[in-house]
């Protein structure tokens, strides 16, 4: 395991850094520990500008960017740790969150912390959530990455990201921060996150781990920021053009919710856009360019569909529920 050692607080390098590892054509696992300055990072297939208060960001400055997997959208500041899993060997996406985030479990008990894994993607502290998680697998590689609230500014991030409102009845930042805790309420010392950061990596790790530390170099960061300038910088990446549409659903399900803009003209689509922080690792454009020129009608959507494996674009999502969400 190579552990990449990285100080930047760019958000848009950082990602591209990520993207850059996990794609590269090697046999290296590699492990990052790194943090964002004042940022939102939205999941992939989210419509960014209903996840973010607007207003908000551009009066404090907060970056957006949007990362290469799914799930929802998540605040950064420097009080927030994110770690980062790159496996090769990997050719299935199974989303099992678990073998990732029990080392983090275990290293804080090490710490004296208490935590569990919660639900589809979530670790928490006596149900409060510190950590996201997302994952995806692609070419053979896994990557796997997750937030740790160690001390961020819990009335930034309540106010930054906007609450659906099939996940809190209150939109209030009251029912935000009771869902989410930072881990430095319940050290017994107190500790800064860069101390916090090294025994992380120290402790979540067995003993038969070989973790060695490597840098970047010259060629490697020449291409992380060509990645981050022709596409983490782009507005076409972060934001994205919604379509016009005259029908909107949604619904949400185990699996993450699903989201969709459709433009139907004399019963026919004429454009289609699926958001939501469900995971997936297929492009969503292929289906979508099935159901253009279809009827806006269930059979018809239904045969579009029928030979598609919906599981590698939607995990764990049917194509009954997927066709709801549509009709």
């Amino acid at each position: 395991m190579l552990y990449i050692k990285n100080e930047s607080n760019n958000p848009y390098f950082n990602l591209a850094l990520e993207e850059y590892l996990f794609n590269l054509d090697d046999n290296e696992n590699y492990v990052l520990l790194w943090q964002n300055d004042n940022t939102i990072v939205v999941g992939k297939h989210q419509n960014t500008a209903e996840e973010i208060n607007s207003e908000y960001v551009k009066e404090k400055n907060i970056n957006v960017v949007r990362r290469i997997t799914g799930g929802g959208a998540v605040y950064h500041d420097l009080g927030n740790l994110n770690y980062s899993f790159i496996i090769k060997g990997m050719e299935r996406a199974d989303y099992d969150f678990s073998k990732f985030t029990i080392p983090i479990i275990k290293a804080l008990k090490k710490l004296g912390v208490e935590s569990e894994l919660s639900g589809r993607n979530d670790i928490t502290i006596d149900g409060k959530k510190f950590s996201g998680n997302a994952q995806l697998v692609k070419h053979g590689k896994l990557l796997h990455h997750g937030t740790l609230l160690f001390d961020s500014k819990m009335d930034v991030l309540s106010k930054a990201l906007k609450v659906s409102e099939d996940k809190f009845q209150s939109k209030s930042v009251k029912s935000v921060r009771a869902r989410v805790t930072n881990i430095k309420d319940y050290m017994s010392q107190a500790i800064t996150v860069m101390e916090f950061k090294e025994l992380l990596l120290k402790y979540m790790f067995d003993e038969d781990t070989e973790l060695k530390e490597s840098q970047l170099s010259e060629a490697d960061l020449n291409n992380i920021n060509s990645l981050m300038k022709n596409k983490y910088l782009t507005w076409e990446w972060n934001y994205g053009e919604s379509p016009e549409f005259n029908v909107k659903q949604a619904k949400r399900f185990a699996s993450g919710k699903i989201e969709t803009l459709s433009n139907v003209k004399d019963g026919i689509i004429q454009d289609i856009r699926f958001y939501g922080d469900f995971f997936g690792s297929g492009n969503l454009e292929e289906i979508e360019n099935l159901l253009k020129g279809k009827r806006y009608e269930e059979n018809d959507i239904r045969s579009a569909l029928k030979d598609v494996n919906v599981d590698n674009y939607f995990k764990n999502i049917s194509l009954d529920e997927i066709i709801s969400c549509i009709i």
